[in-house]
C-alpha cells in the first residue's frame, strides 16, 4: 500500500466522515450523478477497494452490519477519530499542481461546505500557490505563448493559472 491515499480513497472518506454506511452507499454517492461524483466518481470496485483500504489504515472501522436486500449481509462502516483527523488535515491542505485544481482542490471545497469545516486558511495558501504558478508560466518568452508556435501546453498552462487565479478570487476576499 502506498503511503499517501488515492484520491478515491479520500472521496470516500469524506463521504464517511460524518455519518457511517455500507458500500453500496458510498458508491452511490460517487457514482456521476451523486453529489461528490459530480466532481469525482468511482466504480462500486474502486470503492469498496478504496474502503478496505481505509480500513486496512485504521481510517475507518466497521459500526454494525444490517441485512442486504437481495444479497449479502451489509457491513456499516464509518470514520474513525484517527481517519476524521487525517480528513480535516487533508481538507486544510492547498494543491501544488494546477493540473490538480479540477479534482482535488474542488473536491476538498465540496466537501468542506457539505461538513462545515472552515478551509479560509487554505484557500489564502492556494492563492497564492496560483499566483506563483502563474507568474511562472507567464515568465515564457511571449513567443513561446503564440499558439502559431504550436506550443499548446504552455498556452493551456497560461489560460489554466489565469483561471484558477479567477476562480479562487471569487472564493477569497
Amino acid at each position: 500500500m502506498s503511503n499517501e491515499p488515492l484520491l478515491g480513497e479520500w472521496a470516500c472518506l469524506g463521504v464517511l466522515y460524518d455519518e457511517p454506511a455500507h458500500g453500496w452507499a458510498v458508491a452511490r454517492e460517487l457514482q456521476p450523478d451523486g453529489e461528490i461524483g459530480r466532481v469525482w466518481s468511482l466504480s462500486r470496485p474502486l470503492t469498496y477497494r478504496s474502503i478496505d483500504r481505509l480500513t486496512e489504515r485504521g481510517w475507518v472501522a466497521p459500526r454494525s452490519e444490517e441485512p442486504g436486500v437481495g444479497g449479502p449481509t451489509r457491513v456499516v462502516v464509518g470514520a474513525t477519530r484517527s481517519g476524521r483527523a487525517r480528513f480535516r488535515s487533508w481538507l486544510r491542505t492547498p494543491v501544488c499542481h494546477l493540473r490538480d485544481l479540477r479534482s482535488e482542490l474542488l473536491l476538498k471545497l465540496v466537501f468542506a461546505d457539505r461538513l462545515g469545516i472552515d478551509v479560509s486558511t487554505m484557500l489564502e495558501q492556494q492563492r497564492t500557490i496560483v499566483d506563483e504558478l502563474a507568474a511562472a508560466v507567464s515568465a515564457v518568452p511571449p513567443s513561446d505563448h503564440d499558439a502559431s508556435d504550436h506550443d499548446v501546453v504552455t498556452l493551456w498552462r497560461v489560460e489554466s493559472a489565469a483561471a484558477a487565479q479567477r476562480f479562487l478570487a471569487h472564493l477569497t476576499p
